[in-house]
C-alpha cells in the first residue's frame, strides 16, 4: 500500500512573478517553499488525482519559470491517500508535524478532507480543496475562534444536488426520476439536495436505492428502479461505479438519460462504459469550450503538456494553487498569516482572477461558483446542447 509513503516531486516552474521578500518561517534552508498536495495517487480514484496533480505542477512550473514566489522556489509534496478517511487522517498528521510545509491543495474526496480537517484546524495550517464538495465541510473547518482553516475554490454538493433538479425539470422537461447514490458524504449530500430541490419542483422520485464504493453488481437495485418506470436516473456518486452501473442498467434495458455531478467528470468514465455512458449529463465547474479568453493559453498549454482536453479537476487545482502562491507572496511562509490573508478574500474585488473566473470566498471558506453542463455524446464529453445561465 502506498497510502503512507510520500510522492515527492520538486517541480520548478509558474506563474505570479511574485516578488515579496520572505520570512525564513516555513521555508527550508535552500529557501524553498513547500506546499503539500494530499490526493489519491493509487487505487479506483487515481485518475482524479492525477487530474489534481497535473494542474498543479502545470502552476507550479509557471511561477518557478517566472522567478518563484518572492524568489524562492516552490515545491509540491504529494501524499498518496487514495480518498480513504484513515489515510487522510495519517497524512493529515504528517504535513502538520512538517514546519517546511506552509499550505496545502487539497484534499480531493469529501471523506478524505472531513478526516484530515481536525489536524488542519487544531494544528493551524491553511488548506484550499479544489474538488471536495460535501456541504459538512463548511461546520467543521473552523477552530474555537470562528477562523477558517479550509477553503475551497469548487461549489457545494447541496449547490450541485438543487442544479441538476433545475436542469432536469426546467431544461429537459423530465418529471420522474429515480436515483442511486453511494452510501458516503458525496453521495449523500448530491442525493439530499437533489430530492429537496426536487419536491419544491413536483418532480416524482420513485426510487431511492444505495450502494457502496467497490460493488460490481448492481442488478438488484437496478430491476428494482426500472420497475418505477422512470424517465431518467440521478447516479450520485464517483466514475467507476458509475461507468458499472451505466453498463448493467443498458443491459436491462434501464435506457433512459443519466445524470451525475462532477464525480463523473473524468475521461475513464467512457472508457469503462463504453456506448451504455451516452446520454449522461453532468455538472462540471469548469468547460474548457465555454471558457473566457484568458484562459485559452492555459487550455492550448495544458493540452500541449498532457496531450489530453482539461478537465475541470486540474483547471480548480490549477487555481487553487494560484491563490495559495500569492496568499504566500503576501503574507509570507506563515501558515497562521496565509489563513488571514486567504479569509481577506471575501469579495470578487479582493478575489483572485483566475482561468475559472474570479475565486473568492464566503465567511465558512466556500466559493461559489456558476454550474455548466457537458454530456457524453458518441463517447466523448461536449458541451451540453441547453445550458441553464
Amino acid at each position: 500500500m502506498m497510502g503512507r509513503k510520500w510522492m515527492r516531486m520538486s517541480l520548478f516552474g509558474a506563474a505570479l512573478g511574485l516578488t515579496l521578500g520572505l520570512s525564513a518561517t516555513g521555508a527550508r534552508a535552500d529557501g524553498t517553499i513547500k506546499i503539500a498536495v494530499p490526493s489519491p495517487y493509487t487505487g479506483s480514484a487515481a485518475g482524479y488525482g492525477e487530474n489534481v496533480k497535473a494542474g498543479v505542477a502545470m502552476k507550479i512550473d509557471e511561477i518557478n519559470a517566472a522567478g518563484g514566489v518572492g524568489g524562492k522556489k516552490l515545491e509540491a509534496v504529494y501524499l498518496d491517500e487514495q480518498c480513504e478517511p484513515r489515510e487522510a487522517a495519517t497524512v493529515s498528521s504528517s504535513i502538520a508535524n512538517d514546519p517546511d510545509i506552509v499550505g496545502i491543495v487539497g484534499h480531493l474526496c469529501s471523506s478524505a478532507q472531513l478526516a484530515a480537517l481536525p489536524t488542519y484546524v487544531r494544528e493551524g495550517v491553511p488548506a484550499i480543496s479544489p474538488t471536495a464538495t460535501s456541504v459538512a465541510i463548511s461546520d467543521k473547518n473552523k477552530d474555537e475562534k470562528g477562523k477558517v482553516w479550509a477553503f475551497r475554490n469548487v461549489y457545494r454538493d447541496d449547490f450541485q444536488g438543487k442544479f441538476l433538479a433545475d436542469y432536469v425539470d426546467k431544461v429537459l422537461g423530465l418529471k420522474k426520476v429515480a436515483i442511486f447514490y453511494e452510501n458516503n458524504d458525496y453521495g449523500i449530500g448530491l442525493k439530499d439536495a437533489f430530492v429537496k430541490e426536487g419536491k419544491k419542483l413536483g418532480l416524482t422520485i420513485v426510487g431511492e436505492e444505495a450502494y457502496k464504493k467497490g460493488d460490481q453488481d448492481y442488478t438488484p437495485q437496478l430491476t428494482k428502479l426500472k420497475s418505477a418506470a422512470p424517465q431518467a436516473m440521478f447516479i450520485a456518486g464517483y466514475y467507476p461505479e458509475g461507468a458499472l452501473i451505466a453498463d448493467q442498467a443498458k443491459k436491462i434495458g434501464l435506457s433512459v438519460p443519466k445524470f451525475g455531478a462532477d464525480g463523473f467528470d473524468n475521461a475513464d468514465y467512457m472508457k469503462l462504459g463504453g456506448a451504455a455512458v451516452d446520454d449522461t449529463y453532468l455538472t462540471a465547474p469548469f468547460l474548457a469550450e465555454t471558457a473566457g479568453a484568458d484562459a485559452k493559453k492555459f487550455i492550448e498549454d495544458f493540452k500541449a503538456k498532457y496531450k489530453r482536453e482539461v478537465d475541470w479537476m486540474s483547471a480548480n487545482a490549477y487555481d487553487a494553487t494560484g491563490m495559495l502562491a500569492a496568499a504566500i507572496a503576501k503574507a509570507g511562509p506563515d501558515r497562521a498569516k496565509i489563513r488571514d490573508y486567504l479569509a481577506g478574500m471575501d469579495s470578487p474585488e479582493k478575489g483572485y482572477k483566475g482561468v475559472t473566473g474570479v475565486n473568492y470566498f464566503d465567511a465558512n471558506g466556500d466559493c461559489q461558483k456558476p454550474a455548466n453542463v457537458k454530456m457524453v455524446k458518441g463517447g466523448v464529453f461536449v458541451p451540453a446542447p441547453k445550458q441553464m445561465n
